[in-house]
């Protein structure tokens, strides 16, 4: 059998964090795809490729290849699905065409979590598709340290983007209502100008710090010197920075209702029973800023058990 492995997915993003962590540690032999340009291309699922009969395309993310013999793909989740706007249709012709194809052809898809396993068994509506969910890890570079803990004048910390899911307006009014909270927002650098501009109309950018491309050392040391991650998403697929928060000793702000960061924070953090209420948001900001309490860190999510899952998918199915 012949493996392939489309590794053009590596970056600071969460797929391409995954990717960089798990493509490396895959026991099986496989060799590269060879694909140049993005594998987020709408046009991308239609391209040839080098697998020819026999042989097996694994993919860490959703991008379908549709001219591949067999391709076996991770859905992180299917966020994407509730994009809104315009781009909702995109994605639902996008899902329901050329990702589905695949994966019913090849019978099986990974995933990291039992959160995204459950919305994939009702969207692929295929009993004969076995769902793995392989987890997720988390780098060793995210650990408590040695007499970590929050700084004097302790900040809160914010790790994602702008896109509606990731709720970040939630918490910039919540900082509008709680006068003495400072914040970190770690944020891709093409998203801060329209994330200022939000802070900016509601008063409070003076109080947000805006920090982008930080490494996997920078990010642990960020998480170790806040009093509280606050993570108010309403829809994850698996949910890393929480995981990193907590790995750090970091309590995490979360929303009740998203299952898979609710899963993953436990009682290691304060659970907002509205995604929506900036009164609420913010007292629960001035709470972690009083305590600044440290969290046992999580056993478990180890990226070498990730990695021999999907090794081992990918023997089963390859054969």
């Amino acid at each position: 059998m012949t493996v392939f492995v489309d590794d053009r997915y590596r970056g600071s993003h969460g797929i391409g964090r995954y990717a960089a962590e798990v493509l490396p540690r895959l026991t099986v032999p496989w060799q590269s795809l060879g694909l140049s340009g993005s594998p987020f291309s709408p046009v991308d699922a239609f391209r040839p490729t080098a697998a020819r009969d026999g042989a097996l395309v694994y993919s860490p993310g959703y991008g379908a290849l549709v001219r591949a013999p067999r391709q076996l793909l991770t859905l992180h989740d299917l966020i994407q699905l509730s994009t809104p706007g315009i781009g909702r249709w995109k994605f639902a012709a996008y899902y329901a065409g050329p990702v589905r194809n695949v994966v019913r052809r090849a019978g099986v898809v990974l995933t990291v979590s039992e959160t995204s396993a459950s919305a994939l068994r009702s969207w692929v509506d295929d009993d004969d598709v076995e769902i793995v969910n392989a987890g997720n890890g988390c780098s060793a570079a995210f650990h408590p340290g040695a007499g970590a803990g929050p700084q004097a004048d302790p900040y809160l910390l914010f790790v994602g983007n702008g896109r509606a899911h990731k709720n970040f307006d939630v918490v910039l009014d919540a900082l509008a209502l709680a006068r003495d909270a400072r914040l970190v927002a770690v944020v891709p650098h093409r998203g801060i100008g329209d994330l200022r501009a939000r802070a900016t109309h509601r008063g409070v950018d003076a109080r947000v710090r805006w920090v982008s491309g930080v490494d996997d050392e920078g990010l642990a040391d960020l998480y170790r010197g806040a009093a509280a991650t606050v993570m108010p998403s309403t829809l994850e697929g698996f949910g890393l920075p929480a995981l990193e928060s907590v790995r750090c000793g970091t309590p995490v702000i979360h929303w009740v209702g998203c299952e898979s960061v609710a899963e993953i924070v436990a009682d290691r953090g304060a659970a907002v029973s509205s995604s929506a209420d900036a009164g609420e948001w913010a007292e629960a900001l001035r709470d972690a800023l009083a305590t600044a309490r440290r969290v046992e860190a999580p056993d478990g999510y180890d990226w070498d058990r990730t990695a021999g899952i999907v090794s081992e998918t990918i023997a089963r199915f390859g054969d």
